[in-house]
């Protein structure tokens, strides 16, 4: 049987909004299909919704019950309206009371039966949205609803709630009483925070069994205008052109707010409050009040007069009600941006200029113009352009990027003897176009004056450069041509001299008078200053003029080849085997002239010497080579001169005998000379290879001899440094103390190391210092060592153990060595040296050895080698 689920709103009956909605839904055996409703256990036919009060209530298709005016229920508790149901298709009709039960809780009705009558198949508890004004300053907890099941009339039932703001974070927002099912809000919400909470609502009985399937509770938080508008910027900047029509846009001011924008709360309007200036009018812009566009609403925009406005502009929500709504404010700086309106004016009608003939590159005048538009913009930057005066564009008129000046320039030569003076009509413009409307004045357009300076100019040789052709072979003082130059300057008197500038091979000559050119020596086209038969000398033309000028010129002699070079055999050096190749050597002829007097050639050996054709045959192979081959089977290796006799085909022949050098070998398999007989054969003979060895033989023994002496010179040094300390030897070293002091007391010196010697390594006691004049030491005398003294020692009875050993030594030397002590004063508590005394006398000392150490130790042998005494 299906059945309907009826869900009810709690409101407050006094003042019910028009087409406040009483929804009308299926059970979880609907299926959420579109309607008409579709029934997952009934017949499937479509199901069509009545309501018996049509005057006051309509239902939809899908359900929903509105209501159709306002409707006071004063005095009444409830108002009972009908609805029915019919199966479109078995006409089976369904009818229900809304509400069925209703009181200040939130009830769950379940009705209806296939028959018609009332039934109650089964109870389900549905919450409809719960709404909460946000910043509540009611006392807390509020309550906001009571949740209830029908089941708790027969058993105790608790409630729970969980989601956020219950049990999950923010914890403890919303509470519920478990006993009475009353949910409460514990604090104030914020909407901007948290806009609406979702809740689940639980029924369970004492032993924790659910009653009720879980429902879903919905809480908006109802927004209040608690927030102000927000510009988005502090200080907006926006622009305009100049000149602008009313209504251009020129920018848009954003601001939000944080309220509901569904509500008047954060519905904004805005609002212009001041501009400044308030020029040409106070009222040059407006705002559109709801999207912020600023547009203009007046003409006059300049900005020449005025570059910006700052206007304030105000933000207010509540749809810009001044009483309640909050409002803020921005500032918003209009910049009047630059249009080209106004064109560049010369600051003069004339400007003058003067040139030195011939210069390019030359500023001649600088043109100045003033131009109102924002300066280093293309509305400012001026052109300029040459209109009359200058056909041969001799002059241009770049313009200085920082001054806007236009700088008069001469781009080509300009001569004083053609032209004197120009008057030339310039034309001042912008990068941009003007403005629609705006034309050039007249004050764009001036002249320029340009005087031409004459100066001393270089007198010009014609042609240059300047070409003849000549044989070579011609001989000295042979006159050439005339090379001479014209000075430009018609209108002065003045000398030209000529001189030679460039003659590399030094053959010819120029008079300095009339220019006539004539040689000094034999020309000659193979000479290696000859290039491609052209020979180039440089001569210089000089006027007298103050200051002087000179120009000069180039003459350009081609020589013509004449048969005055013999030919020479090539290559000049071969290479032959001692069995040499059957087929010979080839060679040919070098001529330095040209065809034809150069090859063809004849060759032929010469009749001398006798064995040159009885040991050699020349055989010609075509007018350009002949073949060489030995006429006996095999000659020795060395170096043979082939003289051959070359003969060339010029007007006049010209023979030459040259000698083929031609290097005999042995040679390896692949007929090539071996490495020893190039060497011969390259002209080292025997006697230079055996030198060749023995100055590597010298080099050798010498580095050896040094390698040798230093190796002694460093034994030498570790030996001088055994038998003495550089540092202890007081004939050698100068001591220098930059100190004095007082006695023991002024110096920290730790004595208790000279009280413990027995700490001293033994075998690193020094039993004296050797001197460079002391009798080496041998290497097999053993000194016998020195006990140590008993711990803890005394340094008397180390110096006495010292003693005794110095003393019954047999090797000792019979004199005292130095001793540097680095201690002066008194009061020393290591006692006096002067308790110490030796065991033995003198006597006991046998000295006469000292006379045969040399005449060094005489003075000693004298002292000690005469007994007692």
């Amino acid at each position: 049987v299906p059945y309907l689920v009826v869900r009810m709103i709690q409101m407050s009956w006094a003042g019910w909004a028009e087409r406040t909605a009483l929804s009308l839904v299926c059970s979880v055996r609907l299926t959420a299909q579109s309607f008409p409703l579709h029934f997952m256990d009934c017949s499937g036919g479509k199901v069509w919704f009545e309501v018996g009060a049509p005057s006051d209530f309509r239902v939809s298709e899908h359900g929903v019950v509105y209501t159709m005016r306002h409707l006071s229920l004063v005095g009444k508790r409830k108002a009972v309206v009908m609805v029915y149901a019919r199966d479109l298709l078995s006409k089976q009709e369904w009818k229900t009371r809304l509400p069925e039960h209703t009181d200040e809780n939130v009830k769950l009705i379940t009705v209806v039966r296939g028959d018609g009558s009332l039934r109650r198949l089964k109870r389900d508890w549905v919450i409809p949205p719960i709404n909460v004004p946000e910043n509540s300053r009611g006392q807390f907890p509020e309550d906001l609803v009571r949740i209830r099941s029908d089941r708790d009339k027969n058993r105790m039932l608790r409630y729970s709630v969980t989601g956020p703001g219950a049990d999950q974070p923010p914890n403890g927002i919303f509470i519920i009483n478990p006993i009475s099912g009353q949910l409460s809000v514990t604090k104030p919400l914020d909407r901007e925070h948290i806009s609406n909470f979702h809740l689940r609502a639980h029924a369970v009985d004492l032993n924790g069994n659910q009653v009720e399937n879980p429902i879903d509770i919905v809480i908006n938080v109802i927004d209040q205008n608690d927030n102000r508008p927000e510009f988005t910027h502090t200080i907006f900047n926006g622009s305009v052109p100049e000149g602008s029509k009313p209504g251009s846009f020129v920018m848009t001011v954003t601001a939000v707010d944080k309220d509901d924008p569904k509500t008047a709360n954060g519905m904004l309007r805005y609002k212009i409050l001041s501009q400044n200036p308030q020029s040409p009018s106070s009222n040059i812009f407006t705002i559109n009040n709801k999207t912020g566009d600023i547009i203009t609403v007046a003409a006059g925009l300049d900005r020449e007069k005025v570059t910006q406005y700052t206007l304030i502009i105000q933000a207010t929500d509540m749809e810009g009600n001044p009483t309640y709504g909050l409002s803020n404010t921005a500032t918003t700086i209009i910049r009047i941006t630059d249009v080209n309106d106004n064109p560049p004016e010369f600051t003069t009608d004339t400007f003058f200029g003067e040139v030195h003939e011939n210069r390019v590159n030359v500023i001649v005048a600088n043109l100045t113009v003033t131009d109102k538009d924002q300066p280093h913009t293309q509305a400012w930057s001026a052109v300029y352009r040459i209109t009359a005066g200058d056909p041969t564009g001799r002059f241009s008129i770049p313009t200085d990027p920082t001054s806007n000046e236009g700088l008069l320039t001469v781009v080509k030569p300009i001569d004083y003897e053609l032209t004197r003076s120009f008057m030339l009509t310039v034309e001042a413009e912008n990068e941009v176009a003007l403005a629609r409307g705006i034309h050039l004045p007249r004050q764009s357009t001036a002249t320029i004056s340009v005087q031409i300076l004459d100066i001393n100019e270089s007198p010009e040789f014609s042609p240059s450069p300047k070409s003849i052709k000549l044989e070579e072979g011609l001989t000295a003082r042979s006159r050439l041509t005339t090379f001479t130059a014209q000075d430009p300057d018609r209108s002065m008197r003045q000398t030209v001299r000529y001189s030679k500038m460039y003659d590399p091979a030094n053959w010819l000559e120029i008079d300095p008078v009339n220019g006539q050119i004539s040689t000094i020596a034999i020309l000659d086209r193979e000479s290696p200053y000859v290039k491609n038969n052209l020979y180039n000398v440089t001569f210089m033309a000089s006027d007298n003029g103050i200051p002087p000028a000179s120009g000069t010129g180039t003459l350009q002699v081609y020589l013509l080849d004449i048969n005055d070079n013999a030919p020479h055999v090539f290559p000049p050096e071969v290479e032959m085997c001692e069995k040499p190749d059957p087929d010979g050597i080839n060679i040919t002829a070098s001529d330095p002239d040209l065809t034809p007097n150069a090859g063809p050639f004849a060759f032929e050996l010469a009749s001398r010497p006798s064995d040159v054709r009885r040991n050699w045959t020349l055989s010609r192979i075509n007018g350009e080579y002949a073949q060489l081959r030995l006429r006996i089977g095999s000659l020795a290796s060395g170096i043979y001169k082939v003289p051959i006799m070359i003969t060339d085909s010029g007007n006049l022949p010209m023979s030459n005998t040259s000698y083929l050098k031609v290097k005999v070998c042995q040679c390896d398999h692949h007929g090539d000379c071996v490495d020893m007989e190039r060497i011969i054969a390259a002209g080292l003979g025997t006697g230079a290879i055996i030198a060749i060895l023995i100055c590597i033989i010298i080099l050798l023994v010498l580095v050896l001899l040094f390698v040798m002496w230093m190796k002694r010179r460093d034994k030498e040094r570790q030996a001088k440094q055994l038998l003495i300390d550089p540092e202890d030897d007081v004939r050698d070293n100068i001591l220098k103390y930059d100190e004095e002091g007082g006695g023991e007391e002024d110096q920290d010196y730790d004595l208790s190391q000279l009280q413990q010697p027995d700490a001293l390594e033994s075998d690193g006691v020094k039993v004296g210092i050797r001197r460079m004049d002391e009798r080496p030491l041998h290497h097999d005398h053993q000194y016998p060592l020195r006990s140590a003294a008993p711990h803890p020692g005394d340094i008397g009875d180390f110096i006495h153990e010292g003693l005794k050993a110095a003393d019954n030594d047999p090797t000792a030397p019979p004199y005292d060595s130095l001793l540097v002590f680095d201690y002066e004063g008194s009061g020393s508590t290591a006692g006096s040296l002067s308790s110490l005394h030796s065991s033995s006398s003198c006597g006991d000392q046998d000295y006469d050895y000292l006379g045969d150490w040399g005449p060094r130790f005489r003075r000693l042998a004298d002292l000690y080698g005469g007994g007692d005494d």
